[in-house]
């Protein structure tokens, strides 16, 4: 099924393969955009966990949402899930060599941030106090 992006795209006399890479580029990154991936990702780096240890190292994600995560991530090749047959049942995740090249790339950028993080803090700071001053201000005549 196309999406309006891909239709518009296609209207506009994009090729067919160039839509489709931007529309699995938009897919990738709102997937890697999603807090609950990126906590997924890098709990998953340090090696295979089963799931209950998984969401215990994943703050705050509910059961239900780290298992739609792992399934989506399943899904993109990202995760393995490896059910044992054993009572009672185990079953493992753990990142693939694309997952862990993700992991990689996603370092990259939480680096970039660190490095500039007190510039991102001092410039919303900025914004906010101009913002703020703005607002109170009474519009002229």
């Amino acid at each position: 099924m196309a999406s309006l992006l891909g239709a518009e795209l296609a209207q506009r006399g994009v090729a067919p393969d160039c839509v489709q890479t931007i529309e699995l580029v938009r897919d990738v990154l709102a997937r890697v955009g999603d807090k609950w991936t990126l906590l997924t990702i890098t709990a998953l780096a340090s090696g295979p966990l089963r799931f209950t240890a998984l969401h215990e190292q994943v703050a705050g994600v509910s059961q239900r949402m780290l298992g739609q995560t792992l399934r989506a991530l399943n899904r993109d090749g990202l995760v393995t899930r490896t059910a044992y047959p054993e009572v009672p049942p185990r079953v493992v995740y753990a990142l693939t060599p694309l997952g862990r090249s993700l992991g990689e790339a996603v370092s990259g950028l939480v680096h970039w941030v660190r490095d500039h993080q007190s510039d991102i803090v001092r410039n919303r700071d900025e914004f906010d106090r101009t913002s703020t001053a703005n607002k109170t201000t009474p519009p002229r005549a």
